[in-house]
């Protein structure tokens, strides 16, 4: 908060319209922020009666609210640089910005990296995505700061000749910043829309599986991923001799190794069949 407020202060006070855009772009980061804290709490409840699989799935909408977020921040951010460098192009001119606004720049840049490394450190060993896509929101907006430094520079040190280097660099900007989105969005859909998980980890779940002596042809292996847990739902055979008693420990021992795999949260329903029945 503290860090938008500076931002939006020094762009207003050294005329730097990329500072101010930059300075918006950290108001945003701190409203997901605000979007995760929320919708991580909701994930982590347990299951209830009307969410047997859990609250998982909030977790990604949040990712994909953040991702949507950068979007209009992006779109936002193009749409006024390229007013200002077509009034430019048009023979106006703008006045450089000063340098509180290239100090600002400078400060941003070292405060967002250091967000970004800390909050993907936590993500990754939470095994968040939501946590992971907000630190990449951080990332972005160090980005951003990095592209306003530049212009900023540029357009400081050089004179009013140079002034259109600030908006120009908002444009680059905000190009990054499209980018770290669509990489948010894209695989939030598509666990919205119950995408298996990736063939690699497949294999790796069958190959956990068949290490139990007793079990073999693995088929009908469904896959999906629920916010930072995954459902698995697959068919074994087992010997047709098997006690029903032996069959069901060989699939709590291989749930198990699976939870211990892919984390304690992870849902498996494993349906064994003897090995001369046709497959279902």
């Amino acid at each position: 908060m503290l860090l938008s407020a500076g931002k939006l202060a020094a762009g207003i006070i050294g005329r730097s319209g990329a500072m101010i855009a930059d300075g918006v772009h950290s108001i945003s980061d701190f409203a997901t922020d605000l979007v995760v804290m929320i919708f991580v709490k909701v994930s982590s409840m347990p299951k209830d009666e009307d969410h047997d699989y859990g609250h998982g799935k909030f977790e990604t909408l949040a990712t994909i609210l953040i991702g949507m977020a950068l979007f209009g921040v992006a779109a936002g951010i193009l749409w006024n640089s390229l007013n200002k460098v077509a009034a430019v192009i048009g023979g106006q001119t703008i006045e450089p910005p000063e340098a509180i606004a290239f100090v600002a720049a400078a400060v941003s840049i070292v405060v967002k990296e250091s967000l970004y490394r800390y909050t993907k450190h936590v993500g990754e060993k939470v095994n968040s995505t939501v946590v992971v896509a907000n630190a990449w929101h951080h990332r972005s907006d160090a980005l951003s700061s990095i592209g306003t430094l530049f212009g900023i520079g540029g357009a400081y040190f050089l004179g009013q000749k140079w002034a259109v280097l600030d908006p120009a660099a908002a444009i680059i900007v905000s190009i990054l910043i499209f980018k770290v989105a669509y990489d948010l969005v894209k695989p939030g859909i598509g666990e919205m829309l119950e995408r298996s998980l990736p063939r690699e980890q497949e294999e790796e779940i069958e190959s956990i599986v068949l290490s139990n002596k007793h079990f073999s042809d693995v088929h009908n292996l469904k896959t999906r991923r629920i916010g930072s847990g995954i459902a698995i739902e697959l068919h074994v055979r087992v010997p047709g001799n098997m006690t029903v008693s032996e069959s069901h420990a060989a699939t709590v021992e291989v749930e198990q190794r699976l939870r211990e795999h892919y984390g304690q949260h992870t849902q498996v329903i494993l349906h064994v069949e003897p090995e001369k029945a046709p497959r279902l």
